[in-house]
Order: structure tokens, then C-alpha cells, then sequence
């Protein structure tokens, strides 16, 4: 094991916990930068950047409508969720402190949800800010907000899911995707987990979930070997209390955070200790810091789209929220390029990791992508520099380049706008070692 410089797992940290360095974070040492970074101190970017309140989303026209009205409805929701996704873009390059959005980001992947079948950009940014509130919290509490938050209902057909006749789709995914994982449970669990559920509904013009209780099922449920008036609550509780879920959890934020590579027995027996009976997320990332693998430079992750832009924009000092609206869309399409928008994950299941992001249309989409932000990045400092393939690395937090790189960069390094470009694009910046 090759063990990274203390300058370099600083900016491993940067990486892994935010969305990597701005100018000058490099400069402080490890142990303060993780105190910074899991500190959950005052926040003057993100205070600057809140969230935006927007209105209902427009009736769903009728069966009579005309072709006009159904357009006028589609393009008023399409408009909010581009909002939506704009400022999202535009906190996480403004927040001082990335780790809350680098964890809302993970968060919303874990329980993914799309506004694509939500259709309400509304109740899509009520469940960030749940997922932003617990972001480094206890997982409990973030569970149990998940379970019967709006978006995630109308997502997962929790509105079908009524005493009498039980809808599983919450419940499965719920123990499969979000806290047990695949195996560790039965189809008989299922459908009792769906009858502990029935009764809440949301609607896409209204604040918050609601418990009917006409439509929930008060009788006895057993549920992984204990029986009871389970509740969605106690479900929530019971669930977490299995023995498979502290390991599944952890896991999960191992494999995005430090590597794809599950951790090693004795790795995840610390990591669930940390994690503790009150499921401290801020205690597991602190604990992850501290293992050896997060210290080792042959430990990389391949940043996602979204990571990666995100990223971009914090080293080079755009943000998104003050640019005009053409350059907002043309972000937003290169992100659509290379397939991965916020709130519209492909599935229940979230995006992909690793080298499924390391495509060639990916790769174009990137390269148009590093061009709009780079355009409107302040560049004084590479253009002064006598080293200028030395000076972009600096500011993009490259820890080294290797030859071929730097070659590479030699060859535009005559024009900093081009060389900032293919700098952003290259395999040193695309992947987090």
C-alpha cells in the first residue's frame, strides 16, 4: 500500500466528503479539514443560496383537454424541474461546507426518486431538504421521514396502497434497496410490511403525506419473525433493528465514498461499531476517514457526472445561479449528455457507478460540458503562471499528472481556456484517486 501524502488525502477528503477543492482548501492539514468538513458549522453559501419556493404544479388536464392544454401543463412542470435542478447545481458549487451536499447528493441516489413519474418539482425539493436535514444525522430519522415522504409515495405507488389490497412496491424496496439488501427477507415479509404501510397518501398540490385511517390495515402483521399492529414507524424501526442492516447501510456509503471494492470484514466490523445503535452518520464518516483504504492511493472512485460538474464549478469559481439562462440550459443538456440529472434517476435503484460514467458519448458530452463552464471561469491565475499545466492542476486539486497527461496538456498549453478544458476532461480529474 502506497499511503497518499498528507496534501493529498486532504484533497482525498475534499473528493470524497464534498465535491473536491476550491483554491486554498489544500492548504489546510487533514485533521482540520475533516473537522470542518463534519462539523456542521454555519454555512454562509449555502444561507445565501435557499431553497427556491415554487407553486403546485398545474392541474393534470382532462380527458377533453386539447392538445394545447396538455402541452401548457407539461412545459409549466418542465420549467419548475429545471429550476429546481439549476439551483441544486448552484448551492452545491456556493455551500462553504460541501459535505451537506455531497450527502443530500448520496442520499437522493440511495432513495432515489424521479420527478419524471412525481411530476412535482415541489414535493422532489421537499424531500431534498428532508434528505439535507439528516444528511449527517441519525439514519433513523432519515428513514423515517423517507417512508412516508410525499415524493417517494407517489414514486413507489403508495397512494395503491390501501387495507384490503395492499400495494408491495414501497415495502420491497424499502427492505431490498434502502435498508436490509437483496436476501434478507421473505415474500411473506413483503406483504405484511405493505399492510403496515397502507393508509398514507400525497398528493402533487399538497404539503406533505397523510394517514388515512379508513385505509389502513390496524390488524396484526408479522414481519421478519415478529408480530404486531406494526405502523409505518415501528415497520421503519423494526427493519433497522435486523442485524443485516447496519452492515448494508455502511456498506452502501463505503462503496461511494472510499471504493467499489467492499470493505473487508474486519473494515465493516468498525464501520457498523461507529454507526452505532443511533445510526450516526457523521460517527461512520469519521470512522471511514480513519481506515487505512481511505489512506491508500490505489483507492479510487470514478466521479459521477454530477460530482464531477459540481466539482468543476467550485474549483474554477462559476456558479451557476449567476449565469444567464441559455448557459443554466446548456449545463443542464450536458449533464442530460452524459446521463445523469439531478432528481431523474433511470430507476428505484438510483444511477450507476464506476466506469459505466467513462463511455466515449459520455467523454464528448464532458468535453462540451468542461468548455461552457470553463468559458466563464476566471483563469488569471494559470494565465500568469510560468508552469501553466503545473498551475491548472493546482487549481482543480490534481495531485500529479502522469506523463501522457501532461504531454497532452503541453500541446494546448498556449490558449488557458483549452487547456483548462482538456484538464477537466482528463482521466486525473475524471476519476478521484
Amino acid at each position: 500500500m502506497v499511503v497518499l501524502s498528507e496534501r493529498a488525502a486532504v484533497r482525498r477528503l475534499h473528493d470524497r466528503l464534498g465535491f473536491g477543492p476550491r483554491p486554498g482548501d489544500l492548504d489546510r492539514g487533514f485533521a482540520e479539514t475533516r473537522d470542518r468538513l463534519l462539523g456542521g458549522g454555519p454555512d454562509a453559501g449555502a444561507a445565501a443560496t435557499p431553497v427556491p419556493e415554487l407553486a403546485p404544479p398545474p392541474d393534470k388536464p382532462g380527458k377533453n383537454a386539447d392538445d394545447a392544454e396538455k402541452k401548457q401543463a407539461k412545459q409549466q412542470v418542465q420549467a419548475q424541474a429545471t429550476q429546481a435542478v439549476g439551483w441544486w447545481l448552484d448551492r452545491m458549487a456556493a455551500a462553504d461546507i460541501a459535505s451537506v451536499e455531497r450527502l443530500t447528493w448520496f442520499w437522493h441516489g440511495h432513495f432515489a426518486t424521479s420527478e419524471q413519474k412525481v411530476r412535482s418539482p415541489r414535493l422532489m425539493l421537499a424531500q431534498n431538504q428532508a434528505q439535507r436535514e439528516h444528511a449527517l444525522g441519525s439514519f433513523t430519522d432519515l428513514a423515517r421521514a423517507m417512508v412516508v415522504d410525499p415524493a417517494l409515495l407517489l414514486w413507489l405507488d403508495g397512494n395503491s396502497n390501501k387495507a384490503g389490497k395492499p400495494n408491495e412496491n414501497l415495502a420491497r424496496e424499502f427492505m431490498e434497496l434502502f435498508t436490509l439488501g437483496v436476501g434478507h427477507y421473505a415474500e411473506d415479509d413483503v406483504r405484511e410490511a405493505a399492510r403496515a404501510l397502507t393508509g398514507w397518501t400525497a398528493k402533487r398540490d399538497a404539503d406533505g403525506a397523510q394517514l388515512v385511517p379508513k385505509r389502513h390495515d390496524s390488524g396484526v402483521k408479522r414481519i421478519l419473525g415478529a408480530s404486531g399492529d406494526f405502523s409505518a414507524q415501528s415497520f421503519v424501526d423494526l427493519v433497522l433493528a435486523r442485524p443485516e442492516s447496519a452492515p448494508f447501510v455502511t456498506g452502501r456509503v463505503w462503496s461511494r465514498l472510499v471504493s467499489s471494492a467492499p470493505a473487508p470484514a474486519d473494515t465493516l466490523n468498525r464501520l457498523v461499531a461507529a454507526y452505532g445503535s443511533g445510526r450516526d452518520i457523521r460517527a461512520l464518516l469519521r470512522a471511514i476517514t480513519d481506515e487505512p483504504a481511505f489512506h491508500d492511493s490505489a483507492t479510487s472512485l470514478v466521479k459521477q457526472p454530477v460530482e464531477w460538474l459540481a466539482g468543476l464549478l467550485r474549483a474554477v469559481g462559476v456558479r451557476p445561479g449567476k449565469l444567464d439562462e441559455k448557459t443554466r440550459g446548456q449545463l443542464l443538456t450536458g449533464l442530460r449528455g452524459m446521463g445523469q440529472v439531478p432528481f431523474q434517476p433511470p430507476s428505484v435503484g438510483g444511477w450507476a457507478a464506476g466506469g459505466a460514467w467513462l463511455t466515449t458519448s459520455a467523454g464528448v458530452a464532458r468535453l462540451h460540458l468542461a468548455q461552457q463552464v470553463v468559458a466563464h471561469a476566471d483563469l488569471a491565475a494559470v494565465a500568469k503562471a510560468r508552469d501553466k499545466v503545473a498551475a491548472i492542476g493546482d487549481l482543480l486539486g490534481v495531485d500529479a499528472w502522469s506523463e501522457r497527461t501532461r504531454a497532452a496538456l503541453a500541446n494546448v498549453g498556449g490558449d488557458v481556456r483549452q487547456l483548462s478544458t482538456v484538464a477537466a476532461c482528463a482521466p486525473e480529474y475524471a476519476v478521484s484517486g
